[in-house]
């Protein structure tokens, strides 16, 4: 199969194109942030009981995650950078006009362009910024930064605007998005330039879609256990502690250095390689997530951070390998990698709620040290392959 692989970014423009893509997609999933932070004000001016609450978070996460990869589909078949702008303009727009319809139906579909919007930037962004990166890997990490910190300050966003004005100033959380999206835009025309024709003709190695499989399970419970802390733990901490504030610190806490794990993730591969970063950090995951849920008191604080560490060191990785299992469809293979795996796990987040309800807060975080064994087990199958731009070598062919 032929591969339509992006040409090198010219010669020394690569640092701020790459901190202008990471800005952008700060923006992009700021919008997913948003939605959270959204939802306390719609139960409050509107009513919402708790299972329109979780409906609307459901709107966002659920269609976020089986869209995603159908993007990635489509942009392997044609390039579509334009999608990148568009799709942040897009999520901006759906939670802009998320507070202005009064039916829940208008609300539901909002969120639900929203999380369009946000599924059509990812595939065609990750494409772009790894041909930006080039063969590094602290690049990559920056860009993924840039989606740890845009969902953080979700609310930092939200609450303020929505506090002064209530549900009607929702539009002007659009104005980030609309800014972000024409400083991308100008960006990836500059970026844009002839392409030879052996770079639309040449092949970029065969797809291994075993190992892609495999870095699948590992991304899928990476997300849901992340997710699952994003959820519960200041829960959990201002139980453990006694202090809401308690709880609040812990959310900055993961947060941070989880923000802090994403750029020391490439600087490790850089030393260790990608497949020994990854394996070692979720080898590690176990007992710090488990931790997390025994430990006593203010204890906590530092199990978090290391649980934090352990979880976002492989972020980035993810997205380069993914794109290097998969060198003829890039799309696709970013789409599940760095669209998947943030979405996917707020499917997840009811069932984790259900084990708290029938069991307790502390248990159904101990069940959540199931997902990061599963991805250790799937990561012991991984293998380093050929970076992208380089052609795999024939596998030998295994006795029967």
């Amino acid at each position: 199969m032929t591969t339509t692989t992006d040409s090198p970014a010219p010669a020394g423009v690569s640092r701020w194109p790459m901190v202008l893509l990471a800005v952008g997609h700060a923006v992009d999933d700021l919008y997913q942030g948003a939605v959270p932070a959204i939802v306390p004000f719609l139960v409050a001016e509107r009513h919402y009981g708790y299972l329109a609450a979780s409906g609307i978070t459901l709107a966002a996460t659920l269609l976020s995650s089986v869209v995603q990869p159908l993007f990635g589909v489509l942009t392997d078949r044609r390039p579509m950078p334009w999608l990148v702008p568009l799709g942040m303009t897009v999520a901006g727009a759906g939670i802009g006009l998320s507070g202005l319809g009064s039916s829940y139906a208008a609300t539901w579909l909002a969120i639900c362009l929203s999380g369009l919007g946000v599924a059509a930037y990812h595939p065609e962004s990750a494409r772009i910024a790894r041909r930006v990166a080039g063969a590094g890997h602290v690049g990559m990490s920056w860009f993924s930064l840039g989606g740890n910190v845009g969902f953080a300050l979700g609310p930092v966003l939200v609450t303020p605007v929505l506090q002064a004005g209530g549900l009607g100033a929702s539009p002007f959380l659009v104005l980030p998005a609309v800014a972000a999206g024409l400083g991308t835009a100008m960006l990836l025309r500059r970026l844009s330039g002839p392409r030879s024709a052996a770079q639309h003709t040449a092949s970029a190695g065969r797809d291994d879609w075993r190992r892609f499989g495999l870095l699948t399970v590992v991304v899928i419970g990476r997300s849901i256990v992340t997710f699952g802390l994003n959820t519960f733990l200041a829960l959990w901490v201002t139980q453990r502690v006694g202090s809401r504030t308690a709880g609040e610190v812990a959310l900055v806490v993961l947060f941070g250095v989880g923000a802090l794990g994403t750029l020391l993730g490439g600087v490790l591969a850089g030393r260790w390689g990608r497949i020994r970063t990854v394996r070692t950090a979720y080898a590690l995951s176990v007992p710090a997530v488990a931790a997390v849920a025994l430990v006593p008191g203010y204890a906590v604080f530092p199990m978090v951070a290391i649980a934090a560490l352990t979880l976002y060191v492989p972020f980035s990785l993810h997205v380069t390998l993914g794109q290097d299992y998969l060198p003829n469809r890039l799309g696709t293979a970013s789409g599940v990698t760095l669209g998947l795996a943030v979405s996917v796990g707020g499917i997840a987040a009811p069932a984790v709620g259900a084990i708290a309800n029938a069991t307790s807060l502390q248990w159904a975080l101990l069940s959540l040290t199931v997902l990061p064994v599963i991805a250790s087990l799937a990561a012991r199958g991984l293998t380093d392959p050929p970076q992208h731009g380089q052609v795999r070598p024939p596998e030998p062919t295994e006795a029967a």
